[in-house]
Order: C-alpha cells, then sequence, then structure tokens
C-alpha cells in the first residue's frame, strides 16, 4: 500500500498566521471568529503536499460551545461548519480526503486529560458525551472521521460501541502513548487496537500526539494493521511556563517519516508542533 500524506498541526499553523489560541476551545475558536483562517490553513497543506485535511473539530464540542453562550443548534452548526471549510479547500486543491477530527474528551476538559486518560467518565458516560458531535460529523461530507488522541481504553470501547451505531462511516483510530508500548492510561497498545480488529469500517489503526521518538516500536507493536501515525514534533510543553520547549527540524522529521514508512505505516502526517514544511518533507519521503 502506498503512503497516505496526512496534514500537519491545524493549531500550530494557525499560530503561525497571527492566531491566539489561548482559550478553553483552542483552534474551534476560530471556526466562529475566523472560519476563513482555518480554511486557509487546509489550503496551506494541501499545497504542502498532504492528501488529507484533518478539520478544526479536535477541541469542538456541543457541552464546549454552549458553555461559551451558544445554543445547542448553534453548536452543531459551527462543528459542521469545520467539515464545510475542509471540503472547500479540498474542492480548491483539486482533490483529496476530509477527515472529521474526534478529539477525545479530554480536550473539552482542557485539563491536559487526554495525557494521562485520567477521566470522571466511564465507559458508557464517555459514549454519551461523544455521540452528539459524532452524529453530527458522521452524517457531514467528510470521507472518514479522525478519532485521535485517544488516551484510555475506556474511550477506546466507548469509540468502538460508536462505529457499531454508525456502521455506514469509516474511521481511523490514534492513540496517545506514554512510551513506545502504552496508551497514555497504561494499556498495551496491542490490547487497545485489537478493539477494532478486522472491522472493516477502521481503516487504520494507530498512534498520534506521542513523541516521534516512541513511534517505531509502537508500529511494531502494531504489525498486523494497517498503522496511522502523526506525532507531535519532538517539543515538550511546559504546562507551568505555557510554552513549548525545545525545537524539531522538518528535515530530520521527514528522515523518521522514511523509516515509519519502512516499518510499515500506510498513513503518516504530523501532530502538534508540526507545520507545512513537516508536511511537506513526508511527502518527499513517501516518494523516496
Amino acid at each position: 500500500m502506498s503512503t497516505l500524506v496526512l496534514d500537519g498541526g491545524l493549531a500550530t499553523h494557525l499560530e503561525a498566521l497571527g492566531a491566539d489560541l489561548r482559550d478553553e476551545l483552542w483552534s474551534a475558536r476560530l471556526l466562529l471568529e475566523d472560519p476563513a483562517l482555518i480554511r486557509r490553513v487546509h489550503a496551506d497543506y494541501f499545497a504542502a503536499g498532504a492528501q488529507v485535511a484533518t478539520t478544526a473539530s479536535y477541541q469542538a464540542s456541543i457541552p464546549g460551545f454552549v458553555k461559551r453562550g451558544m445554543s445547542e443548534q448553534e453548536a452543531a452548526d459551527l462543528i459542521a461548519l469545520s467539515v464545510t471549510l475542509a471540503v472547500q479547500a479540498r474542492d480548491e486543491a483539486g482533490g483529496g480526503l476530509v477527515a472529521a477530527s474526534v478529539g477525545p474528551y479530554g480536550a473539552y476538559l482542557a485539563n491536559g486529560a487526554e495525557y494521562t486518560g485520567d477521566y470522571d467518565l466511564d465507559e458508557d458516560g464517555l459514549a454519551d458525551w461523544h455521540r452528539p458531535r459524532w452524529e453530527i460529523l458522521a452524517g457531514s461530507e467528510a470521507d472518514l472521521l479522525a478519532c485521535e488522541t485517544i488516551p484510555s481504553f475506556a474511550e477506546a470501547k466507548a469509540i468502538s460501541r460508536l462505529l457499531e451505531e454508525t456502521p455506514e462511516v469509516k474511521a481511523w483510530i490514534a492513540f496517545s502513548c506514554r512510551d513506545d508500548r502504552h496508551l497514555n492510561d497504561g494499556t498495551p497498545i496491542r490490547r487497545a487496537a485489537a478493539l477494532f480488529a478486522d472491522n472493516p469500517q477502521v481503516l487504520a489503526v494507530g498512534v498520534n500526539c506521542t513523541s516521534p521518538s516512541h513511534i517505531s516500536g509502537l508500529i511494531r507493536e502494531l504489525a498486523g494493521f494497517t498503522v496511522v501515525a502523526y506525532p507531535n514534533s519532538g517539543e515538550t510543553w511546559d504546562a507551568e511556563a505555557q510554552r513549548w520547549r525545545g525545537f524539531a527540524d522538518p528535515v530530520e522529521y521527514g528522515d523518521a517519516a522514511r523509516q515509519w514508512r519502512d516499518l510499515g505505516a500506510s498513513f503518516i502526517g504530523g501532530c502538534c508542533r508540526t507545520t507545512p514544511e513537516h508536511v511537506k518533507r513526508v511527502r518527499e519521503a513517501s516518494a523516496g
């Protein structure tokens, strides 16, 4: 199977273009305040060689927008708008896929729980929380759902249930991991991935928003699966100082992407702190 090149960090490029995302809604705030900038980010990633646009719905949720004072219908309309913007950019670029981002419950909490899996909801509660947004995105023009940064076995099981409820939907499942074998809650990635084994709705299983240093090991753990891999840049977030520390070289990232491809990853892109230049290097690596 040839490599499908994903986009990079949507919020990262929004900030590079001048957006202030210091808000609980993060990139989803731009759906309300500057949707044209989101469409530009999608266009820039397509121009860099991405073949998939991931929508700005990662941090978007009905409760999150309602908390900001909107009606449930207004919130639903903004979630649907995230797909419309990506579709417009895709069509202007002349082709590609749109993956509707289904971010984790931890993204709504905005307390870093997506990096621990320490939730106050069980599997039933998580399925109920995800369902309203899931149904909006499942009924949209998106080609598939990108279930991403999933840190816990309970949330993976909730997503598996939602897939059963919507048999027409295609998806990939990307976990956030603390090392080269385990999800952030400590579950072995093979155990979590097994929830989706032989499921014709699931196009790929893998990892995102994880250090690049863990990706090769995680790909090896997922032998037998079609693998999606889009780690962060390798920089680390200093929560106390509210800033990123370290640096990442797109050339080095491209070299790593070539290794991930050779190990068997079929869907490769970037997450936090990756840019159109990173995606350009991934595209070159996928062809080399």
